[in-house]
């Protein structure tokens, strides 16, 4: 299975990365990460490309090559929905972040993002920001994308859970699990 996580800075594409790289360990799979930084610590673009199988290779993903796309930021997914192959699927959170161009002026965030995905690709928009507020902390969006993708991709719940807790720091991982069964119990 091949996972291209995209976000900005900050809001945990990385811990995402290596809860999928416990997952595949717990699951008995080889799993190799590869992350590629932009300006992360000034919001800049995150990409992280995670890659599970009984054995794994290379960590790089190919363009036309995610089976899914996980986007914390919506205009992170628009710009990297490319990489999905055919039959793929993107879950993104709605949420905006304004890149540095939009914020001095230079350029404007583009519209319709989410309509767009989902007449491109089979693709899920959901408002993960507001169940990671709900949750306790709004660090957890990408636990919340994490929960809605191991539900859409079949993977047991004790598992995800399981993984959560080998990846997360004991006095985060209530919250996070909460944030975790937020994205779970997503349709």
């Amino acid at each position: 299975m091949n996972i291209l996580i995209v976000g900005v800075g900050g809001q945990g594409t990385l811990l995402a990365s290596r809860i999928l790289g416990n997952l595949a360990a717990v699951s008995g799979y080889d799993c190799k990460l590869n992350e590629v930084h932009g300006m992360a610590q000034r919001g800049g673009s995150v990409v992280t490309h995670v890659k599970m199988a009984d054995k794994v290779f290379s960590p790089v993903i190919a363009e036309g090559d995610a089976d899914f796309i996980l986007g914390f930021e919506i205009l992170e997914a628009f710009r990297y929905r490319h990489f999905l192959k055919k039959g793929g699927t993107i879950i993104v959170n709605i949420q905006e972040i304004m890149p540095m161009p939009v914020v001095i002026g230079a350029a404007e965030y583009p519209k319709n993002l989410a309509e767009i995905l989902k007449s491109e690709n089979n693709a899920a928009a959901v408002d993960a920001y507001s169940l990671a507020l709900s949750a306790g902390n709004v660090k957890t969006v990408n636990t919340v994308i994490l929960g809605y993708f191991a539900k859409k991709a079949g993977i047991p719940y004790a598992d995800m859970e399981k993984a959560l807790g080998l990846s997360v720091k004991p006095k985060l991982l209530d919250i996070n699990k909460t944030a975790l069964k937020y994205g779970y119990a997503l349709d």
